[in-house]
């Protein structure tokens, strides 16, 4: 099968393409053919050596972990799917990844997909929507009413949680370059700060909820927004213990957790309308092709997600 490698640390330029043999599954596994993976800021962190001493995983390794496609073959424990089905998946971090024209994925980290998913739009949704589901309900316990700022709301991860706060109830402030605001309040954004011009610490207070993705002093002014005992939850790093005591804040850093259960809600959200998937761009399945779009999600300013087609 074909697949992107890379055989050792560096810029975008490590990404190979390579013939390599087809994963081999265990029982609780399915093969999954692969029509569209996705980029995410992982990908190019691990590429570039910045998650060697977190994931210490021996070369070659194929980057990616988003996967929409069919299943072409199942273990004999795989109970609730069949070969043939249409599916998504984050499959589990391994350096075996999604860059590739098949991957194996264990039933657990599997959903089906709606009659109505495109395989581009279901490759967008696992790894960042899963991110947004776990840092605002399963983190934060979001409810109702609660007033909830979401830093680069215009990012993967950014779309998919306003939404989920949406759905929810809740009230929704977000940052974003000025371009992107008026496309943030479509996907129901209540505020967005253009945080070219304005300082949101100084404009939003008693806030119950912040999910920061950005780090460094967003993440300590985060904390002058929210109220006693509100919730500041982070994907960029994590948050210091001092820092959040003396805000009297509830602070912890995300590591996404794939869930198949979790998965298929986020299906049922999309089949109901409450999920909208914002493909920013979308690329095919060469290696030219995949350092553009690593480039791409390097500049922190790509719309939504990074789609690449596998099979078309």
């Amino acid at each position: 099968m074909k697949a992107i490698v890379i055989d050792q640390y560096g810029e975008k330029e490590v990404l190979q393409e390579r013939e390599i043999a087809l994963p081999i599954i265990q029982d609780d596994q399915v093969l999954l053919e692969i029509h569209a993976t996705s980029i995410n800021p992982i990908d190019w962190k691990l590429r570039a050596g910045y998650l060697k001493e977190m994931l210490p995983f021996e070369f070659p390794i194929i980057l990616g972990w988003d996967a929409a496609g069919i299943i072409a073959e199942k273990g004999k424990n795989v109970s609730n799917f069949e070969v043939g089905d249409r599916v998504f998946s984050r499959p589990a971090t391994t350096r075996q990844g999604t860059y590739a024209e098949y991957v194996a994925v264990e039933e657990n980290l599997l959903a089906h997909m709606p009659s109505a998913m495109s395989f581009e739009d279901a490759a967008a949704i696992p790894l960042a929507g899963l991110t947004a589901w776990q840092c605002l309900v399963d983190f934060s316990g979001i409810k109702k009413d609660d007033k909830v700022l979401i830093h680069a709301g215009a990012g993967g991860v950014g779309t998919f949680a306003i939404q989920i706060a949406k759905s929810f109830g809740a009230y929704v402030a977000t940052t974003a370059s000025e371009k992107n605001m008026e496309f943030l309040k479509s996907l129901g954004a209540d505020m967005v700060i253009n945080y070219k011009e304005e300082e949101f610490s100084e404009i939003l207070t008693d806030f119950d909820i912040v999910l920061d993705s950005m780090g460094g002093d967003i993440q300590s002014n985060s904390y002058k927004v929210l109220k006693p005992n509100g919730k500041l939850v982070s994907i960029a790093q994590p948050p210091s213990e001092e820092e959040a005591q003396r805000h009297q804040v509830d602070a912890g850093f995300v590591w996404l957790e794939p869930k198949g259960e979790q998965l298929q809600h986020l299906a049922h959200m999309y089949e109901t309308g409450e999920l909208k998937v914002v493909i920013g761009k979308s690329f095919d399945f060469n290696e030219k092709s995949l350092k553009e779009a690593h480039a791409l999600s390097e500049t922190h300013h790509a719309r939504g997600k990074i789609v690449i087609q596998i099979k078309k």
